[in-house]
């Protein structure tokens, strides 16, 4: 199966870039999946959660506050204002940083309660 990249930049460096089997962002109209050979696209990202799926269907979950993401056949480049990489570290300390993130980000209560039931639900694995 066919990989494609995704790459996570904020202001402050890169918080992660490694070909996965697929990847799912928080698009200003709704979550969208992506995967290699995607079409192009350019979207506007809103806070939530991006999960990345690799090659052995193990997870990883970065929260972002807002940001862009540009789509091409073989990568996925994200551009976020800021981001926190849920579980590398200490679990509750990034946890806790991803949730501050969040609420500090947007005022939609429907989103923030639907990005803090995936973190927290992230917690109990």
């Amino acid at each position: 199966m066919e990989e494609i990249r995704v790459s996570i930049v904020t202001p402050e460096g890169l918080i992660f870039d490694d070909e996965v089997k697929s990847a799912t962002l928080p698009g200003e109209a709704g979550e969208f999946g992506v995967q290699y050979a995607h079409s192009d696209l350019i979207s506007l990202l809103k806070s939530g959660v991006i999960e990345i799926v690799r090659s052995d269907e193990s997870k990883e979950y970065v929260a972002i506050d807002w940001g862009y993401a540009k789509v091409d056949g073989k990568s996925v480049d994200i551009l976020a204002n800021g981001a926190v990489a849920i579980g590398k570290g200490s679990i509750s300390e990034s946890l806790e940083r991803a949730k501050k993130l969040l609420k500090s980000a947007s005022s939609d209560e429907a989103m923030l309660s639907s990005a803090l039931y995936k973190i927290d639900n992230i917690a109990r694995r």
